[in-house]
């Protein structure tokens, strides 16, 4: 990761990149993997919307679909599991080291190697989150699609079944070209293991010092 800064901190302190620079970084990084999870569970939750109630509906006059249609559930289903596999390698990357907010809390470490290693870090996750909760999102609305269009063309024509099948797997295939593009994305994200320990002075690291300062006075004005 770079270390220097193509701009001027205090240049740009009135300016948008100064609104995204300020963010912290492990905000992106736990962003990103929100967003993985929560798309991919709006996209399985309406793929199986979508499918299911066309299953329950066609098998009131076809009741023999009900059984065999269930794989489009399931591939439904499928979706969701992508995105918490990917959240999940995804948390497994973020290390949030010790004293991180007195370390920011500071502006000359905005420009620090630490915070452009974490920056960096934090961009990679969000952006590989994004690839996977989008890629998941389309991918359930598809296999949900295709599932419903499935369930009606078994009901009318039951050799049509495997054929149409096919190109719910295929769908199906999309949410798992997302994995791996996310995969490869978040690869090179990095996070500092420490940083260097700043003391923060306030009033409550003061008041020890304080109330044995009073006791002292107390303690004089008693013996005088």
């Amino acid at each position: 990761v770079s270390t220097q800064s193509t701009w001027d901190y205090q240049d740009m302190s009135n300016t948008w990149a100064a609104v995204f620079n300020d963010i912290d970084p492990y905000f992106w990084a736990y962003m990103g993997t929100g967003i993985a999870i929560a798309s991919s569970v709006i996209g399985a939750a309406w793929g199986i919307f979508v499918t299911g109630a066309t299953i329950v509906g066609a098998s009131v006059k076809q009741p023999r679909i009900k059984s065999k249609n269930l794989v489009s559930v399931i591939f439904c289903e499928a979706v969701a599991i992508y995105g918490v596999i990917m959240a999940i390698i995804l948390m497994g990357k973020i290390n949030y080291p010790t004293g991180w907010d007195d370390f920011v809390a500071k502006p000359e470490h905005l420009t620090s190697e630490k915070f452009y290693m974490a920056q960096f870090g934090g961009f990679c996750i969000f952006m590989s989150g994004i690839s996977v909760g989008l890629s998941n999102l389309f991918c359930g609305i598809c296999v949900g699609v295709s599932g419903s269009g499935l369930a009606i063309a078994d009901a009318s024509k039951p050799e049509t079944f495997v054929k149409i099948l096919i190109v719910e797997i295929f769908g199906s295939a999309l949410g798992i070209f997302g994995i791996i593009v996310g995969i490869i994305q978040s690869g090179a994200a990095k996070f500092p293991s420490t940083v260097p320990q700043v003391t923060m002075f306030t009033l409550s690291k003061l008041f020890p010092y304080i109330a044995s300062s009073c006791a002292i006075c107390f303690l004089s004005l008693i013996h005088i």
